[in-house]
């Protein structure tokens, strides 16, 4: 960092700036005159437009030849006299000047004064607000978060037209200074809980923040690696409603994603078409999300529990056919189950990662290998590939919860092959108890079914509209068991 104050010799304090930014080539000096005075503008090559530098600072600027001023005049005049820009300040040291034409702002010196102008000029290049990717809905908004932190707070304030509507800005990243935004409504969020959440905030000491990810962790509690409690969303229609119940949004400059403190378990099976659609089909699909977790996670670990140390639980015709299928193979099940769900997850990993182009690929040569092949040369049996198949479908209808079925689905493959149903069972009960006992800046994890909140419990399994009473009115702070404290 370098906080000295800049010279009153612009000249000085330009050659002074190009040796703090180690002599970049993308620094642009402009030289001349205005009011009678020497001026430098200074700004970062492609991060204005350079059509609002002509228009809002270099015309006005070249309007004043036409007189001269004394110097205190022409600072005033400047800073007060003249409408250059809507985002205007001063900067007094070479660590602020650099971080405002880093931003995009164009920075004005005036020879004889140890501080600069800066004027928001922004023309950097941005992707425009596009359809979500990663959370689709087949009504409401198609807007998405992008990756400018302005942008995202325009989308945010014109869903929520609110005096009450915060945002508080604030630099992280020693050496990126990233923005960081800070939003919520004063009338529904808990100040404790802001007061909270801003002080993890500005005790983070990381150099480099490039995604909302980088800061995630140091809004969550110690241990609790399973399940989020810092939740996750690309859309501002989601964020605004989070935001109406009570929560804290945190917006990160360079990513598309924003991330709202607390996060609630139920919330991962929740959709922005579970508020437009029929009552009754959407609580049939809610319903289904709960089902297919469950099934998604224990279905693995079950069937090898069963067929290693239960096997009387089957159906005798379906006993000889399974029976039949395994003495073809040539692993243990419980190995033979865990090979396949790991190839699984290879393919998916590389289907992620492969040119979009190319990775049609990998579904061609998944259902070679493993509908086919695999099968068909006895390496491993049906059963064990069709519940493979059916166990991934069910894993991604609730895709927020994808990084922890996965450690759940193998822990309950492990728990299940080793010890059977009591194994499953005793894994079942460690996990209720951890789950339970997650409580992120005092609010449970599990809320509102324990503690059991019977008010907010309308849109737990189904969203119900009850007569005369406002889906937005319960807030997280009205959760029973709640004790916000300032952590």
């Amino acid at each position: 960092m370098n906080n000295n104050k800049l010279s009153q010799d612009i000249r000085t304090t330009a050659e002074e700036l190009k040796t703090f930014m180690e002599n970049t080539d993308d620094l642009v000096l402009k030289y001349g005159r205005a009011g009678g005075h020497n001026i430098c503008v200074i700004t970062c090559e492609n991060m204005t437009s350079a059509d609002t530098v002509a228009n809002m600072v270099y015309r006005p600027l070249n309007a004043l030849n036409k007189e001269t001023f004394e110097l205190e005049e022409f600072s005033s005049l400047i800073q007060d006299g003249l409408l250059i820009a809507v985002e205007q300040s001063t900067v007094s040291t070479y660590e602020e000047l650099s971080s405002y034409i880093m931003s995009g702002y164009a920075v004005l010196l005036v020879e004889g004064l140890c501080y600069g102008f800066a004027m928001g000029a922004q023309g950097f290049k941005t992707r425009s607000v596009e359809e979500s990717k990663t959370q689709r809905n087949l009504r409401s908004s198609r807007e998405a978060f992008n990756e400018v932190l302005k942008t995202g707070v325009t989308l945010l304030r014109r869903r929520i037209k609110s005096p009450k509507m915060v945002f508080k800005f604030m630099t992280l990243g020693d050496r990126s200074n990233t923005g960081i935004c800070l939003c919520y409504l004063s009338d529904k969020a808990d100040k404790n809980l802001i007061d909270a959440i801003s002080k993890r905030l500005k005790a983070i000491k990381l150099s480099d923040i490039l995604e909302s990810g980088y800061i995630q962790p140091f809004l969550e509690d110690k241990g609790n690696v399973l399940f989020s409690e810092v939740g996750v969303t690309e859309r501002p229609d989601t964020l605004a409603a989070k935001l109406y119940e009570g929560r804290v949004g945190i917006m990160v400059d360079g990513t598309p994603f924003a991330i709202y403190i607390p996060h609630l378990f139920i919330e991962n099976f929740q959709t922005v078409d579970d508020y437009t659609g029929n009552v009754l089909f959407m609580g049939f699909v809610r319903v289904l999300k709960y089902l297919a977790f469950i099934f998604t996670v224990l279905l693995p670990g079950y069937y090898v529990a069963i067929a290693n140390f239960h096997p009387q639980l089957f159906p005798s015709n379906l006993l000889f056919s399974l029976s039949r299928s395994i003495s073809t193979t040539p692993f243990p099940l419980l190995v033979e189950c865990i090979i396949i769900h790991l190839v699984y997850e290879v393919m998916r990993e590389a289907g992620i990662r492969l040119p979009v182009y190319v990775g049609h690929t990998i579904a061609i040569v998944g259902g070679l290998v493993i509908g086919e092949i695999a099968v068909s040369a006895g390496l491993v049996s049906a059963p064990i590939a069709l519940i493979a198949a059916m166990g991934a479908i069910a894993g991604f209808i609730v895709p927020d919860l994808y990084d922890s079925i996965i450690v759940l689905r193998f822990g309950f493959m492990l728990a299940g092959g080793l010890w059977g149903l009591y194994g499953i069972s005793l894994l079942i009960l460690a996990l209720l108890f951890k789950v339970c006992s997650m409580a992120n800046y005092g609010i449970p994890y599990t809320a509102p079914i324990t503690p059991f909140t019977l008010k907010a419990m309308k849109d737990t399994f189904a969203h119900l509209r009850w007569s005369g009473d406002s889906d937005r009115d319960t807030k997280v702070q009205d959760l029973k068991g709640v004790t916000l404290v300032d952590s």
